[in-house]
């Protein structure tokens, strides 16, 4: 089977697609044809070694795929052969097949063709849980949503409304501030051409935000942690600008807020019962029309580096998949 490979730590230009010995499901173990693989954020982490998993050479990149069931292990009697699945993991998507234990694989809706499926599960799964349990949202709150162009940006802003949120979408270009207003955005802000503080002023009248979804860090963290209420909620997705904020702890005090992380991977790995049923919710969400991922662009496995590229450039609006 052909997978991309990382053979040494470096740009995305140093991964090559080779032919590979297909894998086997062992027990406990699930086999899957990948139709589609989702591109995300850590995938240019990890070929780099700045990541906090760190596989052995050589390795796949890739963390989410969508496909078919080709093979069940022994034990395996919830599946069956043909079945459009969700898989999750570290690394290893970027190939035609992978091997993943059962607990890693969800049954996705039969209406969820395998290119949307395969830029739902990370997104998605990292949204709901950051303003259902770290940020418990509530109808009638005010959100901003930083980098809002990006997957999990709108994934925040769907998941936002559907919760009953009024959602201020925040980005770096009109494009991606268009997706967002195709998304449900109530207010729109382009963060590189207008002063984020003063608009979330004029927008909020003063009041200042509920909650805040920070997927890309950088100096905009501080300046919406100023323009929260009381109570609020700060919540730290990732830090896709680049630069990890450094802020004065007084302003937490001061404004009886919560900085909140949020750590989608381990939450998986430590509740998975319960993000199986955040997955439930959001598979009903997608069926109801109210979310639905924004795959902007499809490349090849061939064309694995152009696709981490464009992300690591951050020319990327909303997700983007290899297809096999």
């Amino acid at each position: 089977m052909r997978a991309v490979q990382c053979f040494e730590y470096g740009p995305p230009e140093n991964l090559k697609v080779k032919d590979i010995e297909a894998p086997s499901p062992g027990k406990g173990q699930v086999l899957i044809q990948v139709e589609a693989c989702g591109v995300n954020f850590p995938d240019t982490l990890i070929i780099q070694n700045k990541y906090q998993i760190q596989p052995p050479l050589p390795f796949s990149p890739g963390g989410e795929v969508a496909g078919t069931v080709k093979a069940l292990g022994e034990g395996v009697d919830s599946l069956k052969i043909g079945d459009p699945v969700i898989a999750l993991m570290a690394f290893g998507g970027f190939a035609e097949q992978v091997v993943v234990d059962r607990g890693a694989v969800l049954e996705r809706p039969p209406s969820m063709e395998g290119i949307i499926a395969a830029g739902f599960s990370m997104t998605y799964g990292t949204s709901f849980h950051a303003l259902k349990q770290r940020a418990d949202l509530k109808s009638g709150e005010t959100l901003l949503v930083l980098g809002a162009g990006g997957g999990v940006g709108l994934a925040a802003v769907q998941i936002g409304k559907a919760m009953g949120a009024k959602v201020i979408a925040a980005a770096s270009s009109e494009a991606k501030l268009e997706a967002a207003k195709k998304s449900g955005a109530d207010f729109l802000i382009n963060y590189s051409q207008d002063p984020l503080r003063e608009k979330i002023k004029e927008i909020t009248k003063g009041r200042g935000l509920d909650v805040v979804y920070d997927a890309a860090g950088g100096p905009l963290f501080e300046q919406a942690l100023r323009s929260i209420s009381w109570n609020g909620r700060v919540l730290v997705i990732g830090f896709a600008s680049g630069e990890i904020p450094k802020i004065p702890m007084n302003l937490p005090l001061l404004k009886g807020c919560s900085i909140v992380g949020v750590f989608w991977g381990a939450f998986r790995e430590k509740e998975t019962d319960l993000d199986n049923a955040n997955f439930k919710e959001l598979f009903k969400l997608f069926e109801e029309g109210l979310i639905k991922p924004h795959v902007s662009k499809n490349y090849s496995l061939e064309e694995a580096p152009g696709a981490l590229k464009a992300m690591m450039n951050r020319e990327v609006v909303g997700k983007i998949v290899l297809t096999t």
